[in-house]
């Protein structure tokens, strides 16, 4: 018996929606929710994936293939989701991309690719949701990153989405207040996804710099953690969710880390790196990693 006097936990009965569901964070997030007790559907652009994780899961659970650029797919997950399991309890806005490459050397198409996905897709899984979070009282995790809080090169595209999506959130919660619905955002760092691995396979030097990152900025944490900090999460209907948790310090000195000091130290390592990560993403001859669906942009 769950301390809130529910068998199987708080998730118990509650339907929990999650993007980017076929693998990595969004996989393992759907996992742990059904283990409590959850009902998930399951939303992303792999349909062989997501029908074997919802058979994994057992009866009960359902998937949608959909874009989240694409609002009309999504309506009709949302659809399909409170037809098939009656209503929606919290939604995991977790799909996400990285793209390849510089401003000066990387294709434009993949830049903006990363911020309609990553921001768009984000307020597009929002809009599409949110009457039935409010049907419901329910609650929004908005997935954010520690890269919203510094810029590093190499990733423009992916750090200006996520400062993007945290401010989001940030409005979006103050807009929904009112009507019972409450927002998180998370902040994970680097993640042990196929995301992270083939970044640091396609671009060595961006690896090498990562490396040099401090602490915890340069940790590296298991998908499983980031999972269980999500499902806590929507258990607790939390604001903020830092992966690790040592990123709430980060976060707390972010305008150190835009300052003209930490600009002169990071151009130190960036003339070195940026060349060479400009040289190995044109060679790569892709947008995206080898995973992400239309890497050949």
């Amino acid at each position: 018996m769950s301390i809130d006097g529910r068998p199987g936990g708080r998730l118990a009965g509650r339907v929990v929606l999650v993007t980017g569901a076929a693998r990595g964070i969004g996989a393992h997030t759907a996992r742990l929710a059904a283990a409590r007790g959850a009902r998930l559907s399951l939303v992303g652009l792999e349909p062989d994936r997501l029908a074997a994780l919802a058979a994994e899961l057992g009866p009960g659970h359902v998937w949608f293939a959909a874009d989240v650029t694409d609002q009309a797919a999504l309506t009709a997950a949302v659809d399909g989701t409170v037809a098939a399991l009656g209503g929606i309890d919290a939604v995991v806005a977790n799909a996400g991309v990285a793209n390849r490459g510089t401003i000066a050397v990387g294709d434009v198409e993949a830049l903006a690719r990363t911020v309609e996905v990553n921001l768009i897709g984000v307020m597009r899984t929002a809009a599409a949701t949110v009457p039935a979070l409010i049907d419901r009282g329910g609650y929004l995790l908005i997935v954010s990153s520690a890269a919203a809080f510094a810029a590093l090169p190499g990733m423009a595209a992916y750090c200006a989405s996520k400062a993007g999506v945290e401010h989001f959130g940030t409005a979006v919660r103050l807009e929904l207040a009112h009507r019972g619905v409450a927002v998180g955002t998370a902040h994970p760092s680097w993640v042990d996804t196929d995301l992270v691995r083939e970044a640091r396979a396609d671009l060595p030097a961006f690896d090498t710099a990562l490396a040099r990152l401090p602490w915890p900025m340069r940790r590296n944490t298991t998908v499983t953690e980031c999972a269980e900090a999500f499902v806590r999460a929507i258990e607790r209907r939390s604001r903020r969710v830092y992966v690790p948790r040592a990123v709430g310090a980060v976060q707390a000195v972010r305008s150190l880390l835009v300052s003209p000091l930490a600009d002169r130290l990071v151009r130190r390592t960036a003339r070195v790196t940026v060349p060479l990560i400009e040289e190995q993403a044109r060679s790569l001859g892709r947008g995206f990693g080898a995973s992400t669906p239309g890497s050949r942009r």
